[in-house]
């Protein structure tokens, strides 16, 4: 009998380590129940992507998906937040964006149009100089996008080609001598895997970023409220919950230099948020 009651015990606490709102919800380092909460002025109150230049944690970039704008902000003080911005295109429906080369900050809006601009130029109040790529992409919704090994990677949310199948389609976008951009390859994620692991049945990705420690990607569902970590090669090797409570919409993911996780919330009826998640060596 107290081997039978052991036994339980264990698989009881497993269990509830799995389970969002449980204890110990561990991703590779990181506890997805202990995030430091930065909460957002009203003018990111749709925040939708977020990244860094060089990984510096200094300073924080997001996009709305609405306005066109960039936002920027000093991320030493968590609890004040002081915003700051810069106009680069019209109204419209922006979900990522990644810093290129560490010269050039990429936009991309969910038809698969990217929006291109120099780093150096966002102190202005409106960017004179964005480079526009529309519908660089096949016909879809897209909402993830990565800078990595001076490319670009871009991830479908919802595509024809993907219907029916199991896998999201990835494009490689490569800028030439120029600096011009242009898809240079395609390839497709399998993502069975989740499904098999009982995760809801739709996976439509809203974010993705690599890990600069671990260099593992990480992606963000934030239909079905899932992170994915996948190894170099894109195969993925785990799928984790993610609380409601804590991750009301997440839409936006970076990681910094120094390994620490950053995920994005917008706010809806609330108040958006970002939440940071200290890498624990």
């Amino acid at each position: 009998m107290l081997k039978i009651l052991s036994i339980l015990l264990i698989v009881l606490v497993d269990f509830n380590a799995c389970m969002p709102g449980g204890q110990g919800i561990t991703v590779d380092g990181y506890d997805l129940t202990k995030p430091v909460v930065m909460k957002m002025p009203a003018g990111l109150n749709e925040i939708s992507g977020i990244t860094f230049n060089k990984g510096n944690p200094d300073t924080l970039y997001a996009e709305q998906d609405e306005e066109g704008s960039l936002f920027y902000f000093a991320t030493n003080n968590t609890n004040n937040i002081d915003l700051h911005h810069t106009k680069f295109g019209k109204k419209g429906d922006y979900e990522d964006l990644a810093v290129l080369n560490n010269n050039y900050f990429v936009v991309l809006r969910s038809d698969g149009s990217l929006f291109k601009f120099p780093v150096s130029e966002i102190a202005k109040e409106v960017i004179d100089s964005v480079q526009e790529y529309k519908h660089i992409l096949p016909e879809g919704e897209y909402e993830g996008l990565a800078a990595y090994d001076g490319k670009l990677l871009v991830l479908c949310k919802s595509c024809p080609v993907d219907k029916g199948t199991k896998a999201v389609s990835a494009y490689v976008i490569q800028p030439d001598a120029n600096g011009a951009l242009s898809v240079g390859s395609s390839f497709s994620i399998d993502v069975s895997m989740i499904k098999k692991k009982g995760e809801k049945e739709k996976f439509n990705p809203s974010c993705i970023a690599k890990n600069p420690v671990t260099n593992q990607w990480y992606i963000i569902s934030s239909v079905n409220k899932s992170l994915v970590v996948l190894d170099e090669e894109f195969t993925i090797k785990e799928s984790f919950p993610l609380d409601p409570s804590l991750f009301n919409q997440p839409e936006g993911l970076a990681f910094d230099s120094n390994g620490d996780m950053y995920i994005s919330n917008e706010g809806g009826a609330g108040t958006a948020d970002i939440l940071l998640f200290r890498y624990q060596k």
